[in-house]
C-alpha cells in the first residue's frame, strides 16, 4: 500500500511538470508573436500619423518660408516619436530650393553703367549675399532671473539736472556791452562795459580776465580789452571803432571771446558771446546797453564760410548731380588776405572713397562763384549707403592744398546735411538748393588727395 500510494504522488507530480511545460511553450510559442506584432501595428500607425502632421507642417513651411522656424516646426512634442532625419533633409532641401528661387527672380538686374559703383562696394553690402532670415527677431527678450535689482528704476530724476556742457555755460557769467552806429562816418561803436560772475580759472580762486572782439567775417581786425587782475567781476569800460558800410551790418556777426591772462603758459579761455543779427538787439540808431550769458567754450570758433549747391537724383536712370553754385565769406588762407578756392566732392561708402571730382580753381577770392554740375552713377538699392563729403580747398603752387572747410550730406549725416538730402529724395527730379556752413576737417591736417580712404568728417551742428 505504501509503494502504491508514493508511485500515486509520483505520477501526479510529473502529469503537473508536463501541463507546466506545455503552458510554458504555448505562450512562447504563439502568445509573445501575437503581442509584438500588434505594438508593431501601433507604432506603424503612430508613426503614420505623425508623417501626416509632418506633410501638413511642411506644406506651412512652404507658404511661410521661414528656415529659421523650422528646427522647432517639426517637432511634435515630446511625447510623440521624432520625425526620421531623411525626411527633416528632403524638407530643408526643398525650403533652400525654393528660397534660392525667389532670391533670383525677385532681385533686380542693374544696369551697366552701375557695374563699376558695385565693384567698389563692400562684401556685407551686397543685396544677393544678406541672409535676414537665419537671425532672431529683434524683439526677443532675454531671460532675467526674478528678484534682481536693476539700479536704475531706482535712479531720481531731478527737474534741474541738465547735461554737463549746459551746466559750464551757466558758470560761465554774463557780459554787458552797447552798440551804436555812426551813419556820417559808418563807423559802429563797441562798448564793453563790464562782466559778471565770472568762473575761477587760477589756483586762487580767480581769475585775470579780458575780452577780444570781432566783427565776422573779418578777422584781420581785432580789438581787446585790458587785462584786469585776479577778479570775477572786472569793469572794463572801454570802446571800439569797426568801420563798416550800412548795407553790410545786416551780414556781420559781432564775437567776444573772454580769455583768462596767463603769464607763463597760454591763456585760459573762458567763453564767447556770439551776436549774429544787429539789428534784433538794437537799432544802432542810440546807444543801446546790451546784457548777453557768455557761452561755455574751450577754443576759440571761426568761421570758415560757407557753400552753397544743389541736388537732384534721378531714379529711373540712377543718376545723382551736385552742382556747386558759389561760396562766400571764405576763410583767408595766403599772406594776401585771399585764397585761391576749389571744390572738391567725394563719394563714400561705409567710410570708403570710391569717388572724388573737382571744380575749376578761382584765384584771388573769397566769394567765389562756379556754377558747375558734378555727376555720380549710383543705383537707387544703394541711396541710402552712401554720403557725399563737399571740402573746399585752398590751392597751392608749392606744396600741399589745405583744407578751408569741409561739409557733408547722406542719410547718415545730421542737420542740415541729412535734411537736404532727405529732401532730395522726396523731389526726385527736381534740384534742390541750400546753403551750408563749413566746419574743420578733423582729418589729416595735410590734403586728402592721394588714393584710398577717408575717415568721416566732423559732421555739421544742427541748426
Amino acid at each position: 500500500e505504501l509503494s502504491v500510494s508514493l508511485l500515486a504522488v509520483i505520477v501526479i507530480v510529473c502529469g503537473l511538470a508536463l501541463v507546466a511545460v506545455f503552458l510554458f511553450l504555448f505562450w512562447k510559442l504563439c502568445w509573445v508573436p501575437w503581442r509584438n506584432k500588434a505594438l508593431s501595428s501601433h507604432s506603424a500607425v503612430l508613426q503614420g500619423e505623425a508623417g501626416c502632421n509632418k506633410e501638413s507642417m511642411a506644406d506651412k513651411l512652404k507658404d511661410a518660408g521661414a528656415i529659421s522656424f523650422l528646427e522647432a516646426a517639426v517637432k511634435i512634442s515630446h511625447t510623440s516619436p521624432d520625425i526620421p532625419a531623411e525626411v527633416q533633409m528632403s524638407m530643408r532641401e526643398h525650403i533652400m530650393r525654393r528660397t534660392k528661387i525667389q532670391r533670383q527672380t525677385t532681385e533686380p538686374a542693374s544696369s551697366t553703367r552701375h557695374i563699376s559703383f558695385k565693384r567698389h562696394l563692400p562684401r556685407q553690402m551686397h543685396v544677393s549675399s544678406m541672409d535676414c532670415g537665419m537671425e532672431p527677431p529683434p524683439g526677443a527678450e532675454q531671460p532675467t532671473s526674478i528678484g534682481r535689482i536693476k539700479p536704475e528704476l531706482y535712479k531720481q530724476k531731478s527737474v534741474d539736472s541738465e547735461d554737463p556742457k549746459k551746466e559750464a555755460a551757466k558758470t560761465c557769467g554774463k557780459i554787458n556791452f552797447t552798440l551804436k552806429y555812426d551813419y556820417e562816418n559808418e563807423t559802429l561803436t563797441v562798448r564793453i562795459l563790464r562782466a559778471f560772475d565770472l568762473p575761477a580759472k587760477d589756483f586762487c580762486g580767480s581769475s585775470d580776465p579780458y575780452v577780444k572782439i570781432y566783427l565776422l567775417p573779418d578777422r584781420k581786425r581785432k580789438f581787446q580789452t585790458r587785462v584786469h587782475r585776479k577778479t570775477l567781476n572786472p569793469t572794463f569800460d572801454e570802446s571800439f571803432h569797426f568801420p563798416v558800410p550800412h548795407e553790410e551790418l545786416g551780414s556781420r556777426k559781432l564775437h567776444l571771446s573772454v580769455f583768462d591772462f596767463d603769464r607763463f603758459s597760454r591763456h585760459d579761455m573762458i567763453g564767447e558771446v556770439i551776436l549774429e543779427n544787429l539789428f534784433e538787439a538794437s537799432d544802432l540808431s542810440r546807444e543801446t546797453s546790451i546784457w548777453k550769458d557768455i557761452q561755455y567754450a574751450t577754443t576759440e570758433s571761426v568761421d570758415l564760410g560757407e557753400i552753397m549747391f544743389s541736388l537732384c537724383y534721378l531714379p529711373t536712370a540712377g543718376r545723382l548731380t551736385l552742382t556747386v553754385i558759389k561760396c562766400r565769406n571764405l576763410k583767408a588762407m595766403d599772406i594776401t588776405g585771399y585764397s585761391d578756392p576749389y571744390v572738391k566732392v567725394s563719394l563714400l561708402c561705409d567710410g570708403r572713397r570710391l569717388k572724388k571730382k573737382k571744380t575749376t580753381i578761382k584765384k584771388n577770392t573769397l566769394n567765389p562763384t562756379y556754377n558747375e554740375a558734378i555727376i555720380f552713377d549710383i543705383p537707387p538699392e544703394n541711396m541710402d549707403q552712401v554720403s557725399l563729403l563737399i571740402s573746399v580747398m585752398d590751392y597751392d603752387r608749392v606744396g600741399h592744398n589745405e583744407i578751408i572747410g569741409v561739409c557733408r550730406v547722406g542719410v547718415n549725416a545730421e542737420g542740415l546735411g541729412r535734411d537736404h538730402w532727405n529732401e532730395m529724395l522726396a523731389y526726385p527730379r527736381k534740384p534742390i538748393a541750400h546753403w551750408h556752413p563749413l566746419v574743420e576737417w578733423q582729418g589729416r591736417a595735410a590734403s586728402f588727395d592721394s588714393q584710398g580712404s577717408c575717415p568721416s568728417p566732423k559732421p555739421p551742428p544742427t541748426p
